[in-house]
């Protein structure tokens, strides 16, 4: 929201997590509450549809093949191997919602996050998202019904390495509570709404204000 009406550029938000830490259901609430604006980045992926996902929703589920096209074309912004699939972003979106002078919000893991950064460095602002517990994970890996066994203790590993890299980011949540988790996101969303070099009116601002009579 900008209700000075300040001209800003946009940015990229991006959340990272290990897998049941919550960045996938952090980012579709945030996406899907209008008031925020945000245009929600869709990436293509590998790996096989679960029962709860929408294809061209949740992810745009594609093969190899097509993948390997889109790489070896330059028309993915970031890509990564995780759990042995291919997860990547479409360059081409995220340019047009840019450069419409928009935000967008981001799901992916911290390989992906550090391309998008190099490629992208004014414009890209970077949460991590840590459970409060690995028991926890763990829980919620279960309680999601949508992995085997043998995954959920591959995803519990991985989930060591990931937190590792908390310290590349320029915030980090503990998502102990979703709706305080969803309160500390929006503030971030807000602070960086409001940084000097991000509003680009603020310069034809100022100089109205000066202009104005006492």
């Amino acid at each position: 929201m900008q209700a000075t009406g300040i001209a800003r550029r946009g940015f990229i938000l991006i959340l990272s997590s290990p897998s049941g830490a919550g960045k996938t259901t952090l980012t579709r609430q945030m996406a899907s509450d209008q008031k925020w604006g945000l245009d929600l980045s869709i990436s293509v992926t590998t790996r096989q549809r679960r029962p709860s996902e929408i294809d061209g929703k949740h992810y745009n589920f594609i093969d190899r093949e097509a993948f390997e096209a889109l790489r070896a074309a330059d028309n993915l912004l970031e890509w990564a191997e995780v759990h042995g699939n291919f997860y990547g972003t479409p360059r081409r979106p995220v340019e047009r919602v840019l450069g419409a002078g928009r935000d967008m919000i981001f799901d992916i893991d911290y390989q992906g996050t550090r391309q998008v950064r190099t490629k992208l460095t004014q414009d890209v602002v970077t949460v991590f998202i840590l459970p409060p517990s690995l028991a926890e994970l763990r829980h919620r890996l279960e309680r999601r019904a949508e992995d085997s066994s043998d995954t959920i203790e591959k995803r519990l590993a991985n989930a060591r390495l990931e937190i590792q890299r908390w310290s590349e980011y320029d915030y980090v949540i503990v998502n102990d509570d979703l709706d305080d988790a969803f309160r500390s996101l929006e503030g971030i969303l807000v602070a960086e709404r409001l940084k000097r070099e991000r509003r680009t009116g603020l310069s034809a601002f100022v100089e109205s204000l000066l202009a104005e009579p006492n």
